[in-house]
C-alpha cells in the first residue's frame, strides 16, 4: 500500500491496518521458525508497511497537535 493511500485513511482506519499487519507479521515470523515460510520477501514488505503506517499515524498526530498549539496561541492574544 502507498504512502498516498494510507494519508487518505482516518487514524482509526490506519490503527486497524496497523494491529492486521503485526498480526501477519507474527504469522511470518512463526512460519518461518517452523520451516512452512514460502515467501520470506513477504516479511520485509510487511515491515516496511508498518513502518509506512507508524510514520503516517505520527504525522497526524504532530498535525494535530500543531493544530491545536497554533489555535491556543491565537485565543490567548
Amino acid at each position: 500500500m502507498s504512502a498516498q493511500e494510507l494519508r487518505d485513511k482516518t487514524p482509526d482506519q490506519l490503527r486497524d491496518r496497523l494491529a492486521d499487519l503485526k498480526k501477519e507479521s507474527f504469522n511470518l515470523r512463526f512460519q518461518q521458525a517452523s520451516g512452512a515460510l514460502e515467501n520470506t520477501a513477504r516479511m520485509r514488505e510487511v515491515k516496511r508497511d508498518t513502518a509506512r503506517v507508524l510514520t503516517i499515524l505520527n504525522e497526524k498526530a504532530a498535525a494535530a497537535a500543531s493544530d491545536g498549539t497554533s489555535a491556543n496561541e491565537n485565543s490567548e492574544a
